[in-house]
């Protein structure tokens, strides 16, 4: 049986035996079929293993999902919904308003389906984390040859588009996201979008970015000094989010609950006086999508589970100043957190 095949049945394992599970999730989809066109329609359960595309992928799904029975029609999800009648149906709640309502014209009994697939991705098989830490590789070395070409004057969107060049020459596909570079006041913008600004000697430097292998996702965030030595404050600054960076890594053990991991980091950085600059999660699932299950913040349930793959990227940002973060993409496993990520954390001058 096929790796794809296998997680179907875990999927159909969880349903109800007379519910259809329908979805419009391509990462989902993906996991579940291998196929990865840019529109699909997945009805599975039931007896059902139906998937839907469109003409511009019907030889691509017929090599990547050959196991299926297929639908090819550009109003995908009529189509497959066509299929479907008289059927009781389980929608995956990420869909568009839209497509629920024409799922419960097809069944007025639809129920809603919280979260199962992104529950089994939430825990990486073999091939998953093969090519997750082939991106993290990707990414760490790429960041490191950036890190020496780096020179005062070069603009933040030129360094952004030099590095996912370097991401490409590594092997990757794609970038996992939009490339975050910023510089002096911008660093203090956790989601900074690069910009024509150039680098100044004596700037915080923000480089947060991802590579992409085989629709795996990597995620790294490093902040560098530009040009000179750092000022004490912003050795201050560094050295408090590195230090809550590694205390949480430290405390990432099978079992822990995300909200006391993300209270570890929030803790630490709370006791160097900077817990109101910290405003975002502590970090999130890394797969087929840059963020997936399971997210770490202070409200968030669950708990950590052997085989997830996920951030840890504790930041403090002072507007107007500039801002640091770390970020690492971990593995879990029952010994512990394995860095895919790895590399100097040190508050390094590049320019120079």
């Amino acid at each position: 049986m096929s790796l794809h095949a296998r997680r179907r049945d875990r999927l159909r394992d969880s349903l109800a035996p007379d519910r259809v599970f329908v979805t419009t999730s391509l990462a989902n989809i993906r996991y579940l079929t291998g196929f990865s066109g840019s529109n699909a329609v997945l009805a599975l359960g039931g007896g059902e293993e139906l998937l839907g595309t469109d003409g511009r992928y019907v030889d691509q799904v017929a090599y990547e999902a050959p196991n299926l029975r297929v639908v090819i029609d550009r109003d995908t999800l009529t189509a497959v919904l066509k299929n479907l009648a008289g059927r009781s149906l389980i929608a995956d709640a990420t869909m568009t308003a839209a497509h629920l309502r024409q799922c419960e014209d097809t069944d007025p009994g639809l129920l809603l389906d919280a979260g199962s697939v992104e529950a089994l991705r939430s825990v990486k098989d073999d091939s998953e984390l093969a090519a997750i830490t082939k991106a993290c590789d990707i990414t760490a070395g790429a960041l490191a040859v950036l890190a020496t070409e780096i020179r005062v004057g070069m603009t933040e969107v030129a360094l952004a588009r030099r590095l996912e060049q370097l991401f490409g020459e590594g092997g990757a596909e794609d970038r996992s996201f939009e490339t975050i570079v910023s510089a002096g006041p911008h660093s203090a913008v956790p989601h900074h979008r690069p910009d024509r600004t150039p680098l100044a000697s004596g700037d915080l430097l923000v480089i947060d970015c991802g590579a992409l292998v085989d629709g795996y996702h990597a995620d790294m965030t490093r902040t560098f000094i530009v040009g000179q030595e750092p000022e004490p404050w912003q050795v201050e600054l560094h050295a408090a989010v590195e230090r809550a960076q590694r205390a949480a890594r430290e405390a990432l053990v099978v079992g822990i609950e995300l909200m006391a991991l993300d209270a570890v980091a929030r803790d630490s950085l709370r006791s160097d006086g900077l817990g109101d600059r910290f405003t975002h999660g502590l970090g999130h699932g890394v797969g087929l999508q840059i963020h997936e299950a399971p997210f770490l913040g202070p409200r968030t349930p669950g708990s950590i589970t052997a085989g997830m793959t996920i951030t840890v990227e504790p930041g403090a940002y002072l507007p107007g100043q500039g801002g640091v973060r770390i970020e690492d993409t971990l593995a879990i496993t029952e010994s512990g957190a394995r860095v895919l990520t790895e590399a100097s954390r040190a508050l390094e001058v590049v320019g120079a």
